[in-house]
């Protein structure tokens, strides 16, 4: 089952051609001239309540066919959506303006796949195509080591040394931020060390200057030192049926700030967008794992074989971190509807594609969008509920860039 699992993810990571009628350079990272987006104007905002409830699904928004029928988007409203609120660990907050230079509208295109077959609800559907990544060779390195687990329930990718990217709606419901985001943590992947690691050895440290504390108790001395000894034990036990069990071990780091757009974060002045369902969060402590870089989003043409992948911990595999690959049905300019088999927990995932480097042998996996969840759209007046990934547009990979580096050269084509 190991040897057959290995096959699978070596097969469908390294996927380029469906048949020999498909071109190798139609599977290749085209690089764009990204637009600018210039931080304007800082104000301080009122500190938030955090007492919005975690919710996973939205109602009523507006999906891929209430899209189509929208005018397009002006300048300004581009620039009004774009703006970001920035929340910090000490529970102030602020709104920063941005402008847009150098956007160029791109003409308007019917981006539906041709043929797509009716979508189906989300969750999982006929055979389970999930993979849990059980494997500490897969585990622990690239790609797999980049996924993360947020405290508030999501999951996250890693695009820097100290940034993370998710879904807006994992730390905001639109209005206000989810409860406990205020000292949002993120997990790391790590290895599990035999014997319990330094935890255990700080216990035993503690059960020693606990047992040499009472000079003239004995007995109690004694009885601390085997109740210690008992309660590692326990703990010993309970890491190795863990391991045992296939579920990794974290390392825990809070979150020094959050940005998210006021596309999404639109308080009482209006409902949140589908399309700015994400955000950055900078970590307080930087790490030294490979992360996955940003590209921006191709067209489903583009995609090999119309598959995409993303890994996330999925809160019905116990911690597990889970794989999937799947074909994307429908597209417009800002959002992706897909066949991907997910359960709560991995919303927040980065979803990420594999293609050739431009004059290179080599390939190069990117974050092209970021999966959104299980969402009730409406359609036509009628709510239906599909999996959605929101795509990393040029304007969206300026915006992420904007965050990750500032006013930098290293944002001008993605």
């Amino acid at each position: 089952m190991e040897a057959m699992l290995f096959w699978m993810i070596s097969v469908t990571l390294g996927w380029t051609l469906i048949d020999g009628s498909e071109m190798e350079q139609d599977f290749m990272w085209h690089l764009r001239k990204i637009p600018r987006l210039v931080g304007e104007r800082t104000f301080h905002l009122t500190s938030p309540t955090f007492e919005a409830d975690a919710k996973m699904a939205l109602n009523g928004v507006c999906g891929i066919e209430c899209q189509k029928e929208l005018p397009s988007p002006s300048l300004s409203d581009l620039e009004d959506s774009l703006s970001y609120e920035t929340v910090f660990e000490n529970g102030t907050r602020t709104l920063t303006r941005v402008k847009v230079q150098g956007w160029v509208p791109e003409p308007a295109q019917n981006l539906t796949s041709q043929g797509a077959p009716v979508r189906r609800k989300r969750q999982v559907y006929g055979t389970d195509s999930r993979f849990s990544i059980l494997d500490k060779r897969f585990l622990t390195n690239f790609p797999f080591n980049t996924a993360v687990k947020l405290s508030s329930g999501c999951s996250g990718v890693l695009v820097s040394p100290s940034h993370v990217l998710t879904a807006a709606h994992c730390v905001h419901d639109g209005k206000d931020y989810i409860k406990g985001t205020k000292k949002l943590r993120v997990g790391l992947l790590k290895m599990r060390k035999k014997g319990g690691g330094k935890k255990g050895r700080r216990g035993s440290r503690r059960s020693r200057r606990e047992a040499g504390g009472d000079e003239g108790g004995k007995e109690s001395k004694e009885n601390r030192k085997e109740g210690a000894k008992a309660g590692r034990r326990r703990d010993q036990s309970a890491r190795r049926q863990k391991a045992a069990a296939g579920e990794p071990s974290f390392q825990w780091t809070r979150v020094k700030h959050t940005h998210i757009p006021k596309g999404w974060a639109r308080g009482e002045s209006g409902a949140a967008a589908l399309d700015y369902d994400y955000a950055l969060l900078e970590l307080k402590r930087a790490h030294k794992k490979k992360y996955m870089e940003l590209g921006t989003s191709p067209t489903l043409k583009k995609l090999p074989s119309g598959m995409i992948h993303f890994s996330g911990f999925d809160h019905d595999r116990a911690d597990q971190l889970v794989y999937r690959f799947c074909s994307v049905s429908d597209e417009s300019s800002d959002l992706l509807y897909q066949y991907c088999d997910a359960e709560t927990g991995s919303t927040g995932s980065g979803v990420y594609l594999r293609l050739k480097e431009p004059g290179k042998k080599s390939w190069k996996r990117k974050i092209i969008a970021v999966y959104s969840g299980h969402q009730w759209v409406d359609v036509h007046g009628v709510e239906k509920d599909y999996n959605v990934a929101v795509r990393i547009t040029p304007l969206k990979y300026a915006q992420i860039c904007h965050w990750l580096h500032g006013d930098d050269a290293s944002c001008a084509y993605g």
